[in-house]
């Protein structure tokens, strides 16, 4: 255990035990920013594999997933036969097919929104946005790897599934809000 500071215990909340106050305090804006620059780190290194359910459709994303919300809007629902469709965006430029391309089905669900999906076994896969190319709508659920990310929020929960509540604390949001 790191001792360099009389009294200082680094699982304490506060940092403030005993001893010099200014170095405990200096101490953990250090540690924070140490924590943020290792999560960037991270996030700038990552690298994420997902599949479609028969395992065809392979992909790897190179880049942070940004944006990672629930949808509870009407086409998510009945795309994805679930209460809401958890997703992130992707930078087009971050993502790459491994295999199974050719596989890939298209759908307009909206005027200028295409929804991918597996013609083999019907998994959902990305969005693609005509007027936004440089990026994706990414279905979380066909990842393979842990993501260590968390949704941010809810949208378009006016559509949500009558038979469905939202119990957590994450901000709702009628649609997508604009940043």
């Amino acid at each position: 255990m790191f001792t360099g500071l009389k009294g200082f215990h680094p699982l304490a909340r506060g940092g403030r035990r005993s001893g010099d106050h200014r170095l405990q305090s200096g101490w953990f804006v250090l540690g924070a920013i140490r924590c943020q620059q290792l999560a960037l780190e991270k996030s700038l290194n990552m690298s994420l594999n997902g599949s479609c359910l028969c395992g065809q459709i392979r992909y790897r994303i190179h880049g942070p997933l940004e944006t990672v919300l629930n949808c509870h809007c009407s086409m998510c629902r009945k795309a994805h036969g679930a209460a809401f469709r958890t997703r992130a965006a992707v930078r087009t430029a971050d993502f790459e097919w491994l295999g199974g391309e050719s596989l890939l089905s298209r759908f307009e669900s909206s005027k200028g929104e295409h929804r991918t999906f597996c013609s083999v076994c019907g998994s959902n896969l990305v969005t693609l946005f005509d007027e936004n190319p440089q990026w994706l709508g990414f279905a979380l659920g066909t990842l393979d790897d842990d993501p260590d990310v968390k949704p941010e929020m809810h949208v378009f929960v006016g559509d949500k599934a009558p038979w469905h509540e939202i119990t957590d604390d994450l901000p709702r949001w009628q649609e997508v809000p604009d940043y």
